[in-house]
């Protein structure tokens, strides 16, 4: 009597073939997470280096950062992202008074500091000023002094 025999797979084999997929996702998954906040905070460097070269243009033609005003303000990376697809949020302000823009009359005008909040606690905020302040630090939270936070 001749024996059929079924083409195809076993149960074991497709299992061993799951759980192989799903180490290699459990390693990718993480690595890419990793590279995507890299590069948003790449971005957010580049972009406040951008808006200091613009400030230090203001203020060679006007001997002060008075009148600065950041378009749109604030600013948000990526570019348009709106609620929940923003990244970073970058706010200029007085250096003397953070409390004051660049465009109140009561700023002094003389210094600038530029803060890129995060929207992620697993990635970095900056805060770059006038005066040669430069840190960041974890998490989405960080005031001007750069109070517990590692230069940049």
């Amino acid at each position: 009597m001749k024996q059929s025999r079924s083409l195809g797979f076993t149960l074991i084999e497709l299992m061993v073939v799951v759980i192989i997929v799903a180490i290699f996702a459990a390693i990718a998954i993480p690595n890419y997470q990793s590279f995507v906040r890299r590069s948003t905070a790449a971005q957010a460097q580049q972009e406040i280096q951008r808006i200091a070269t613009l400030l230090e243009r203001n203020k060679s033609r006007n001997f002060n950062y008075l009148g600065f005003s950041l378009t749109p303000n604030p600013f948000v990376i990526p570019a348009g992202a709106t609620e929940d697809s923003v990244k970073y949020t970058i706010t200029v302000m007085d250096g003397t008074d953070s409390s004051k823009v660049l465009t109140d009359p009561a700023a002094a005008g003389q210094d600038y500091i530029i803060k890129a909040l995060s929207k992620d606690d697993k990635n970095f905020s900056y805060v770059l000023s006038s005066t040669g302040l430069r840190c960041k630090k974890l998490g989405i939270t960080m005031d001007y002094s750069c109070e517990g936070a590692e230069a940049w």
